[in-house]
């Protein structure tokens, strides 16, 4: 049988927007985001402080009306407070409600920090490591594997920002930097505008602000039918406020439901992954691997064999011996027992997924 069509027809209405407001320090980015919050057409808006410190000072704006999310300072934590606002948002769309409003401050130190952490890695390394040890100063070597996982982990956080179903400001540090040449050399007499950031955030936001000391704001790229902006002129907005840029001049209203873009996958297999990494005990391996069947799970044969793989190894780490850090490495009968122990814990489900 041929696969079955699936389309819909276009709905026409005007998507919660992505907002990017980048410039310079002191140019009223921060502002304009607690500003915000005082407008009688949104609903409640959260507030991610990340390594900017402003959050609870801009408070004192009058009518200024957020909470301040809280967290560790590690991704993990982070990227879990932006899926609980996600959540949140979706049930306030559902029921019609005023749209959740969420700000990130600042998504220059999102990826900062994950560029630290590739850094990091990478002078972990034995190769890079070796290296540091006779010369402090050694130029690192930075793999390309682990540049690809810092952006696989900001790709996270911009899946639900692109998603979310009420309307995201992103706040991001942009100035005038000397232009470079394809080495990496200064021309001289050349300047460009930088935003700090990951490449593709101008292309992954709906709006593009920027804002400098003692000049218009200005709209640089907007995703509109209703408003349109010159690409080698920047539109200037006297008097800019985010309310009059998203209800009025893009038409945002009640009605707007976030962009429908499912999350791209080479196979089907992520969500499983993701499940089996985040696995605590033996028992929850175990039901997985029970839902794996492809009569079940939907998967086919070699996604199936793929999940099962990761299981196995998931059930290997779970029976390794948890050692400090001073520990002596484990001896041959230690590694023989441990060898044991994972065989004995492979065995729990029987045969293979896949085969049914």
């Amino acid at each position: 049988m041929p696969p079955k069509l699936k389309s819909r027809k276009p709905t026409g209405i005007v998507p919660f927007p992505l907002v990017l407001i980048e410039g310079e320090e002191g140019a009223g980015k921060t502002y304009s985001a607690a500003q915000f919050s005082a407008s009688e057409l949104i609903g409640q808006m959260y507030w991610i402080d990340l390594d900017e410190g402003s959050a609870d000072e801009y408070a004192a704006i009058p009518g200024a009306n957020y909470e301040i999310i809280e967290h560790d300072g590690t991704y993990r934590d982070i990227l879990e407070q932006i899926q609980a606002v996600y959540y949140e948002a979706r049930e306030a769309a559902t029921k019609r409600k005023s749209p959740v409003v969420l700000t990130i401050d600042s998504v220059s130190a999102l990826w900062r920090m994950l560029t630290n952490w590739t850094q990091e890695r990478a002078r972990r390394t034995r190769k890079n490591s070796q290296a540091l040890a006779t010369d402090p100063d050694a130029a690192v070597d930075v793999a390309m594997n682990l540049w690809n996982d810092a952006v696989d982990r900001w790709s996270a956080v911009m899946y639900y920002l692109r998603t979310f179903p009420g309307i995201v400001i992103v706040l991001a540090r942009g100035k005038q930097v000397s232009a470079v040449d394809d080495n990496g050399n200064p021309i001289t007499g050349r300047k460009e505008w930088k935003v700090v950031g990951h490449k593709d955030l101008g292309f992954d936001c709906t709006v593009w602000v920027r804002m400098r000391r003692g000049q218009e704001t200005e709209v640089v790229k907007v995703r509109s039918l209703r408003m349109a902006v010159n690409p080698r002129r920047p539109l200037q907005i006297p008097e800019f406020s985010i309310e009059d840029l998203v209800f009025n001049r893009m038409g945002c209203s009640v009605e707007s439901q976030p962009r429908v873009m499912p999350e791209l996958a080479g196979d089907r297999t992520k969500p499983w992954l993701a499940k089996v990494e985040a696995a605590k005990d033996k028992d929850v391996l175990a039901e997985l691997w029970r839902d794996l069947r492809p009569d079940k799970s939907g998967l086919t044969e070699q996604e199936a064999s793929t999940v099962a793989a990761a299981i196995r190894r998931r059930v290997s780490k779970l029976a390794e011996p948890q050692r400090e850090l001073d520990d002596q490495p484990p001896g041959d009968a230690e590694k023989l027992r441990a060898a044991a122990q994972r065989a004995a814990d492979a065995e729990f489900a029987g045969d293979e997924p896949a085969d049914g």
